[in-house]
Parts: C-alpha cells; structure tokens; sequence
C-alpha cells in the first residue's frame, strides 16, 4: 500500500469517497461534487496537508487517510476507504504504516471516532489504543509511542 498527497486529478476518486452514504454514515452528509471540490481545493492549498490519498499495491486509489498533527505531542490517525474496498484488510494496514511515520516524526497516536464504529474502535484496540474520553461527541483513543 502507499499513501501519497493529493492531486488535482484525483477530483473523482475522492468524490466517490465522500459521496458514498454507507461510507460517510458516521462522518456527515455525503458530499456534492462542489463540495468535494472546495475540500481538494482546500487541501492542495494547505501548507501541511491533514488528509492524503491511499492506493493498494497496484496503485489503485481506495480512499484516504486523515494524518496531522493533533495536538502538541500527537498525531490523528484516521480512514476513509471507498465500500468496494472494505473487509480487505486496507484499515489496518494504513493504520500500521501512520503508526510507524508518527513513531518516526517521535510522537503518540490518536483515533477519533463515533461511538458507533464498531470496526475503528476494533481496529484502534487491535493497535494497543486505548480509550480515553468522549469529546465532542467522539470516542477518542491513544496510543503512547513516546
């Protein structure tokens, strides 16, 4: 797997992504193309860029990642994946590969989620997270690396 920044090119791959129901049922409401375009436009302007696309071993784009820092001594680690790719094992091995470069750059890993992802909390246990607070309607784990 690789995960890679966002390019202008990858306008429909993302919006197959956010305007999926069943993968944004727990984020918000899917998005418009206008939506996703304001988003792709917002990202490739940032500085430090929060999200980046993510691509199986053949180099197909199955979603993205949610990777920036958090607060002063974490990083959020986060996925969307597109439903055609779910139960491949692509979650875990994304959240492998964030661990590994927040190991890297020498801080602890967070997980924000619903409480009603059943699958992200799973995936966040699996790591070792552990659950830490309700905030602002989100579970939030973390994972001491440091």
């Amino acid at each position: 797997m690789k995960i890679r920044e966002f390019e202008k090119s990858d306008l429909n791959n993302l919006y197959g992504t956010l305007s999926d129901p069943d993968v944004m049922t727990y984020i918000e409401d899917p998005y418009t193309v206008e939506d996703t375009q304001a988003l792709l436009d917002d990202v490739l302007e940032s500085e430090e860029r929060s999200i980046h696309a993510a691509e199986d071993d053949n180099g197909n784009y199955v979603g993205y990642v949610i990777f920036h820092q958090y607060e002063d001594d974490s990083y959020e680690l986060g996925w969307l994946l597109n439903k055609s790719e779910w139960g491949k094992g692509y979650a875990s091995k994304l959240t492998e590969m964030m661990i590994e470069e927040t190991r890297k750059k020498g801080m602890n890993a967070v997980i924000e989620c619903a409480p009603e992802q059943a699958v992200t909390i799973h995936i966040a246990e699996k790591f070792g997270f552990k659950f830490d607070e309700v905030y602002d309607g989100c579970n939030v784990y973390r994972l001491k690396l440091v």
